[in-house]
């Protein structure tokens, strides 16, 4: 019985349905062999091994169509993550994350160019196992990584260790070796295209087994490398202009505060300018200035005493009236006090005026009223414990306009002082040859010459003359009262304050002293009304100032009433009574009240040479009773009673007293 051929159709049915399912290569070429032991006619066998080349054809098209589908779906989702760029690190893991995937190397790294070192460096690894090669550095030409960089071309290497077309270094070498890496394909990070591109880095793929790429590999390599030049173009571009931006708005931050410090100078250079044509004072300025800072603002003069305030600082001047002639002197802790707070701000306004600044001090801005290098006085600012540099500024400026006002003020003032100081002059020197006239110049002066007024006569030495001349007009500054220089000493007339002439020259010695710098000698008379009686006054007030020298009481000041019986001679009233009252008061009161004989024991004792027998024969009473007399007068008089300059003092009231009918 023949035997029949077996058909072919169930082995082409066969590679269909192996090449639907993907079946590997080897499984198609097995079809030929099975219909061949299956005895498959020749001419049919022909036809299964035609179709099974065809078959194996279709799957590797099928294949590459899939790779490249995954090759492409890798580079959609690298050009999404580039759209969406926010961290760039991030998105050049991910590039060299897929390219040693869809290559299927072992290893994929990335490097970047280092402008500033003229090399290369690892900015990014995946499947790195050595710390050495990923802190290798290549530079220009070593190695497949630095020719890449180089030439700006990819290269690709079977056998890196073994190839002799690189430029082998030991550094690069012992990375290589230590990472165990063979077969290394490198291509170029590029930023522009043609012969104007810029190398600005390199990605790689390497295996540590010998392999040689496709050149579809290489062109994948590339694709990605072209993504990651965006990556890193793009991230440099978004860098530069967030820079830009911050620097934008941090310009337009500084236009705005330059605009709105530009602003405020220039409303306060209007409010400031507009006092000054307007006459304002220093109060007016002092105001302003508060009202600008939102602060508190006090000017103190050249001695640190204050001239006018806003709140509730300036040593009790705050009302805005000018400080009286003499208010700073006061007597026991609180004077103490002033003085030393004086002495204070002193100190800090020699500090602004070393720096040209306001200067921060026990709490508050002080800033120095300057005259060239003359210290006028200070600008102090209070409850702005934090002052900008605007601010500061406008403070700074504000110290200008009130120098301007207090020059102006003193000239003004040394103007009118050197017409009223004719006034005096004439006062002194004719009193009796136009009396009414002189006090009709005195009113369109404005100095009621018909209101009792003190006079003072103060000197130095002859080398401060000229700063006591200066110092006597700053001191009546604001009071109404005038000065001049006569005979060689300063004359001051100031209205009377309810005070004694005494005090009025020692408030006057003591800040006159301060403001020439040297001791200052004064002495008081008055009060005194009408140019005649004023005339007296200097008189009187010279002759004091004369005693004091002689007595040794240079510095201070006094009036002849209290030097005692030189007063009584020197003064033009010869108050005898007052001056046995107040030498012999006590003893007269006592006397008076208990009938005893203190004063004419007093007078026995020294009419007979302080000698108790004496005395004790004079009064007709027994030694002891003088003794307990004498005992009564120690106690009431004082432990000096017998010094010599109050012996004398005694004897004369005594004989004065007897001389009067007492």
């Amino acid at each position: 019985m023949s035997h029949r051929p077996t058909s072919a159709a169930p082995h082409l049915r066969r590679l269909f349905e192996l090449l639907a399912a993907g079946a590997p290569a080897e499984e198609l070429g097995a079809v030929a062999a099975e219909a061949r032991r299956a005895g498959v006619d020749a001419r049919d066998l022909v036809e299964v091994e035609a179709a099974t080349e065809a078959a194996l054809r279709v799957r590797n098209t099928l294949r590459q169509h899939r790779r490249r589908e995954t090759e492409l779906t890798a580079l959609f989702d690298t050009a999404g993550d580039l759209a969406a760029l926010r961290d760039l690190d991030a998105v050049l893991r991910s590039i060299v994350r897929r390219a040693r995937m869809l290559l299927g190397t072992d290893t994929a790294y990335l490097t970047l160019a280092d402008e500033e070192a003229g090399d290369t460096y690892m900015r990014v690894t995946d499947g790195s196992v050595s710390e050495l090669f990923q802190n290798l550095r290549l530079q220009l030409g070593e190695g497949l990584g630095g020719l890449v960089a180089q030439t700006a071309r990819p290269y690709a290497s079977p056998d890196y260790r073994t190839d002799g077309r690189f430029l082998h270094t030991g550094s690069i070498d012992a990375g290589v070796l230590d990472e165990g890496l063979v077969a290394i394909l490198g291509v170029p990070l590029l930023l522009g295209s043609g012969s104007g591109g810029q190398v600005i880095g390199a990605l790689f793929a390497a295996d540590r087994t010998p392999r040689t790429f496709a050149p579809e590999e290489v062109a994948l390599l590339c694709s990605l490398a072209d993504h990651a030049a965006i990556a890193i173009d793009t991230a440099r571009t978004m860098a530069d202009a967030r820079l830009a931006l911050a620097e934008l708005a941090e310009a337009n931050a500084v236009i705005r505060e330059h605009s709105a410090a530009m602003q405020r100078a220039a409303e306060s250079h209007d409010r400031l300018t507009d006092l000054v044509l307007r006459g304002g004072d220093v109060s007016d300025v002092a105001a302003a200035v508060a009202g600008l800072l939102k602060g508190e603002v006090a000017v103190h003069d050249g001695s640190g005493w204050p001239l006018t305030a806003t709140g509730e600082h300036g040593g009790g001047f705050t009302d805005g009236t000018e400080r009286p002639a003499g208010a700073e002197v006061t007597a026991g802790a609180e004077g103490a006090a002033g003085a030393e707070k004086a002495a204070a701000l002193v100190a800090a306004a020699e500090s602004s005026r070393a720096t040209a600044h306001a200067v921060f001090r026990d709490g508050r801005w002080v800033c120095a009223v300057l005259a060239g290098q003359e210290l006028l006085g200070c600008l102090v600012l209070y409850g702005r414990p934090e002052l900008d540099d605007p601010d500061r500024r406008l403070f700074e400026r504000s110290s200008v306009v009130t120098s301007l006002l207090l020059l102006l003020r003193r000239s003004v003032a040394e103007t009118e002082n050197r017409v009223r100081g004719d006034l005096i002059t004439d006062l002194l020197t004719a009193p009796d040859r136009d009396p009414a006239g002189l006090v009709a110049r005195g009113r369109r002066l404005g100095i009621d010459l018909d209101r009792p007024h003190f006079l003072l006569v103060a000197r130095t030495g002859d080398a401060a003359r000229e700063r006591l001349a200066d110092a006597a007009v700053q001191y009546l500054f604001g009071c109404g009262g005038v000065s001049a220089v006569h005979e060689g000493a300063a004359v001051l007339l100031l209205p009377c304050d309810g005070t004694d002439p005494g005090a009025a020259a020692r408030a006057a010695a003591a800040q006159l002293g301060r403001l020439a710098g040297v001791p200052v000698t004064v002495a008081g008379a008055g009060p005194a009304a009408g140019p005649r009686a004023i005339a007296d006054a200097h008189a009187e007030g010279t002759r004091c100032l004369r005693a004091m020298h002689v007595l040794g009481r240079d510095g201070g000041g006094a009036c002849a009433a209290e030097l005692g019986f030189v007063g009584v001679l020197l003064g033009d009233d010869h108050d005898v009574d007052g001056f046995v009252a107040a030498t012999l008061g006590p003893l007269l009161e006592y006397d008076a009240q208990r009938g005893t004989q203190l004063v004419r024991t007093l007078r026995a004792y020294f009419g007979c040479g302080g000698s108790l027998t004496r005395a004790k024969e004079e009064l007709h009473v027994h030694v002891n009773t003088v003794v307990q007399r004498l005992d009564r007068i120690h106690a009431l008089l004082g432990p000096g009673w017998n010094t010599p300059e109050q012996t004398l003092e005694l004897q004369l009231a005594v004989r004065l007293h007897l001389l009067s009918g007492g």
